[in-house]
């Protein structure tokens, strides 16, 4: 009896207490990026109060509306430095999410993605290979890692277009703009 007690006590014990967010950004949170392919400038923007909507053009073309909203939206843009000399080799990814106003943990995969309105955007001079995309294949998960830090995980493909970003993983500092 005295066994099972103190193996109880030992399990409980060392148990790792589970951590949650609960942060409400006052004010947009930029940060520049570490993990960057090379030749590129990579950032990660957390706008909080904002709605996030992709609408059509003529052509059917989608596109992203922000608008004032309860929402934060997540931003990631990826930028391919210019080559000198050369004319349109302006070359952009971004990856957009709209999460809930106060960021908690979350973690989605596959059809779940559109919960979030996540969406992979192309922006260069490739002629029928720009736009965005709704993401349905891949990972997006956002938890605690620190006492006022988040880590960013995003794996994804789409069929749509090429793509140079297929993997974000970052952790982002919120201690400046974080109201409990």
């Amino acid at each position: 009896m005295k066994n099972i007690l103190l193996l109880i006590i030992v399990f409980f014990g060392s148990c790792k207490p589970i951590q949650t967010i609960n942060f409400a950004l006052n004010e947009t949170v930029y940060t520049k990026t570490i993990n960057c392919p090379e030749n590129a400038e990579c950032s990660i923007e957390l706008i909080p109060n904002k709605l996030l909507e992709f609408k059509k053009d003529e052509f059917g073309n989608s596109y992203p509306i922000i608008t004032e909203g309860e929402k934060t939206i997540l931003k990631y843009t990826y930028k391919k430095n210019l080559v000198p000399n050369t004319q349109d080799s302006n070359y952009t990814e971004i990856v957009y999410a709209e999460l809930n106003k106060t960021i908690t943990e979350i973690s989605l995969t596959s059809k779940e993605l559109q919960t979030i309105k996540l969406y992979f955007g192309r922006l260069c001079y490739c002629k029928g290979e720009t736009g965005y995309y709704p993401i349905n294949n891949g990972n997006f998960k956002i938890e605690k890692s620190g006492k006022n830090t988040v880590k960013i995980d995003i794996e994804f493909s789409i069929k749509e277009v090429p793509q140079i970003i297929s993997k974000i993983s970052e952790t982002i500092s919120l201690k400046s703009n974080v109201t409990n």
